[in-house]
């Protein structure tokens, strides 16, 4: 046996779910580019979890299963209210109301395929629900209830804002819900498919991914790059700032990738959006400083910008809280957890890796008063 540290390179599952070839992104073999293109994010959920595109009527179904899901319970709620909201980051309450949702749910230890699809859909349907009522009550407003008639992108906005988006807004989210939904093997579905691995319950699993994605090296990027472009403040400011960053061997959120060699497939049409997003709302000083630092460490360093830099400047675009950054990333990837724990369950086998040993050897009790 040899150690890879990080398990980086090591395969650890077969999974038909989504893969990353030659830098391409694929879900159940779509390019990612395709469907960031054309899709709706409720089409890539179905597509996640029953490897193929849904027909009319299976959409139509998800969309009315997802519709009448969406609704949470009053005890989360009060729950919210109990917080020294001033303290408590979104990321932790989205941890713990997702917990609190299985003791709402009769079926949360039933352990049958058909129980777990069930519970796939009230979570995915529940988790913008749970984001929207925690953002608005800390800032002393009351949750807004979801509307049949939107789509998921739509919803979450809606109870977000309490008013109806623009078609843009929509597409943006849409969009970023779609780059985000799966992406192989990363911590936190690595995290959920140990979970669940063990025979835990789908709530317990899911619960798991949260604690894993909340770490500022996965799903905090992106939060930590608007920070980085608020500090630098002016599109003047951006090299100057980085140069000095660099000189100090400080790490600069957003740029390249773990896996991606040549650039990470999502940035690009993240870019895109930010353009024509900072365009809509007079902020274009956010997408120039952006296109600044990209081109400068792409330069000196070779790295691209990974979906997290880009997304960075969209969500400040439509008025959303930086620290509410991550939880739009878990409203996605809570998609792709979901398929990947339906997967696990399918063919088990308990994750048990092997350490390599490093400590002392062959020591020798001594009895406590001769230490």
């Amino acid at each position: 046996m040899t150690t890879t540290k990080g398990l980086e390179g090591v395969i650890a599952a077969e999974s038909s779910i989504s893969s990353i070839i030659d830098d391409q992104l694929t879900y159940a073999g779509y390019s990612i580019d395709d469907l960031a293109e054309n899709s709706s994010f409720e089409e890539v959920i179905y597509l996640l979890w029953n490897k193929r595109l849904p027909n009319t009527s299976e959409l139509s179904e998800i969309k009315s299963q997802l519709a009448d899901n969406m609704e949470i319970p009053k005890q989360v709620i009060d729950h919210f209210h109990s917080y020294d909201l001033s303290k408590v980051h979104p990321m932790a309450a989205l941890r713990t109301a997702i917990s609190m949702l299985s003791l709402d749910d009769s079926e949360a230890d039933v352990m049958e395929p058909s129980a777990n699809l069930r519970k796939a859909i009230r979570i995915q349907a529940k988790i913008p629900t749970v984001v929207t009522a925690f953002a608005r009550i800390r800032n002393g407003k009351e949750p807004v209830a979801p509307k049949k008639e939107l789509s998921f992108a739509a919803n979450f906005l809606y109870m977000l804002n309490g008013e109806e988006p623009k078609d843009l807004e929509i597409e943006a989210i849409n969009k970023a819900l779609v780059l985000h939904a799966d992406h192989e093997l990363n911590a936190s579905t690595f995290t959920a498919r140990v979970c669940v691995a063990t025979l835990s319950d789908v709530y317990s699993g899911i619960t798991s991914a949260i604690g894993a994605l909340k770490g500022p090296l996965h799903g905090g990027a992106n939060e930590r790059v608007m920070k980085m472009l608020s500090e630098i403040g002016e599109v003047d400011n951006a090299i100057p700032y980085i140069k000095e960053k660099l000189a100090n061997k400080e790490k600069i959120m957003g740029m390249g990738h773990r896996v991606y060699r040549n650039g990470d497939p999502r940035a690009k049409h993240l870019e895109k959006m930010s353009r024509e997003l900072t365009e809509l709302t007079g902020q274009s000083k956010w997408y120039q400083m952006s296109t600044k630092i990209e081109e400068y460490i792409k330069t000196e360093k070779g790295l691209p910008a990974n979906v997290d830099f880009y997304s960075a400047s969209v969500y400040h675009s439509l008025g959303i809280d930086h620290d509410l950054f991550t939880p739009i990333f878990a409203i996605s990837r809570v998609s792709g957890w979901l398929a990947h724990i339906l997967e696990q369950y399918d063919n088990n086998r308990l994750i048990r890796p092997r350490a390599e040993y490093v400590g002392p050897k062959g020591q020798k009790y001594t009895p406590i008063e001769e230490r």
